[in-house]
């Protein structure tokens, strides 16, 4: 493990910096790498019981008879809770380090999920996805610090590690609902409680961890580099960094949400077929957010964002007139591409604002779920009144806010 991080005095009430160890001195130390496996594990576990919710999609509008607007809505409860929370958390815990609130966190995800295996009214659906949609507010933004501050100076790969453990879990959802929840039901939703329990025992174990790298000491203030970017072209940097973000995430909520439903509907697969399908898609994007972090570290991060997004445009333009089997092609493809941007997009935001790096993560975070979650319930309603092709034919251009990636500053190289 590397040397702990000090980082405030009485009661931590200044900004938890973690850049304060000198370059030199992290990278003799390294990665921690029991710890970034093991909140790597945890952020699997976090994002299976997550995916399990959009997985059960065709199970709930069956059973309640629902539209794709109130499938869209769903989504909105549980992924605007996180929006609305993660950069709250951030930037207390920038303040208060917290190093046992993972656990306490994932305790809000333990009881939705047992909520949500029970609900048989449309009102307590949303209530148990808000309520898992809470444990992952609390959970991004400081397993986003910790991974950081196990890096060993490679901060880029740590967070492909990080990405790649929540990119599986993602992916996993669909496969696990139509192994289990399929044949089983909506009650077999109470067994994966037993994930989120697993999660709270490593999160408390890595807690201890974290603990003594925030032990008191006085924090020497963070000097800006006399090359780094303007506070004004910092500003401009994180607003072009949300565009890119809302380019790559409301891609991929189209797919996560309604992939199911459009293969169905075109194609007449069953549902264990489409989410099969799903998972093919999704277990590609968790593979191209792992390389996308340490291409990142190696040839600069504003190039990776530069390939990641607009190199994906060909294959979503496509995507909407290929056949069954090319459309899954296509989904590997553009899984791949699309989601390698992820990690070199956070760790762009974390290294323009160094000294916010809760706030930050978490903002990036919430901007994820929130734009996934405001983009589901926006293509939902459009996809009820016009049809689910269509949407994907609008939702293929969106890679070509790519082209925004001009305008990132360029950062000195002790930041890279």
């Amino acid at each position: 493990m590397n040397k702990p991080v000090v980082v405030s005095e009485e009661t931590l009430t200044e900004p938890v910096v973690v850049s304060d160890v000198a370059p030199a001195a992290r990278a003799a130390a390294g990665p921690a790498y029991v710890v970034l496996v093991g909140i790597s594990f945890s952020h699997f576990l976090n994002d299976t019981m997550q995916s399990l919710i959009a997985s059960v999609y065709p199970i709930l509008k069956d059973t309640y008879a629902l539209d794709f607007a109130q499938i869209g809505m769903i989504t909105l409860a549980f992924q605007f809770t996180a929006s609305l929370l993660q950069p709250v958390v951030g930037h207390y815990t920038d303040k208060k380090a917290q190093p046992y609130s993972l656990a306490i966190g994932m305790a809000s995800t333990f009881f939705g999920l047992l909520l949500l295996s029970a609900a048989h009214q449309y009102l307590v659906i949303l209530v148990a996805a808000a309520l898992v949609g809470l444990g992952s507010a609390v959970f991004h933004p400081e397993s986003a610090r910790i991974a950081r501050l196990a890096s060993g100076g490679r901060y880029g790969f740590a967070q492909s590690v990080f990405q790649l453990g929540g990119s599986f879990g993602t992916s996993m959802g669909p496969v696990l609902a139509a192994l289990i929840v399929v044949p089983f039901g909506q009650g077999s939703i109470a067994w994966f409680s037993s994930i989120a329990f697993l999660a709270i025992l490593i999160l408390w174990r890595i807690g201890r961890w974290y603990e003594p790298q925030i032990k008191a000491k006085k924090t020497a203030t963070v000097q800006a580099h006399p090359d780094a970017p303007s506070s004004r072209r910092v500003a401009v940097a994180l607003g072009v960094l949300v565009a890119l973000l809302f380019s790559k995430q409301l891609y991929v909520s189209s797919l996560s949400s309604f992939y199911i439903f459009y293969l169905i509907d075109r194609f007449g697969v069953s549902t264990q077929a489409a989410q099969i399908y799903l998972f093919i898609f999704l277990a590609a994007n968790a593979v191209g957010a792992f390389f996308g972090g340490p291409l990142g570290d190696r040839f600069g991060r504003k190039i990776v964002i530069w390939i990641s997004i607009l190199g994906a445009l060909p294959f979503t333009l496509a995507l909407p007139y290929a056949g069954l089997y090319a459309s899954a092609v296509l989904s590997v493809i553009i899984g791949l591409i699309i989601s390698s941007t992820t990690s070199s997009i956070i760790v762009f935001a974390q290294e323009l604002v160094p000294h916010r790096f809760g706030m930050i993560s978490g903002a990036f975070f919430g901007v994820a779920f929130g734009i996934g979650g405001l983009g589901a319930a926006v293509l939902g309603k459009l996809a009820d009144h016009t049809s689910i092709e269509f949407v994907y034919q609008v939702c293929a251009w969106l890679p070509a806010i790519g082209l925004l990636a001009v305008f990132l500053p360029k950062l000195p190289r002790h930041l890279r």
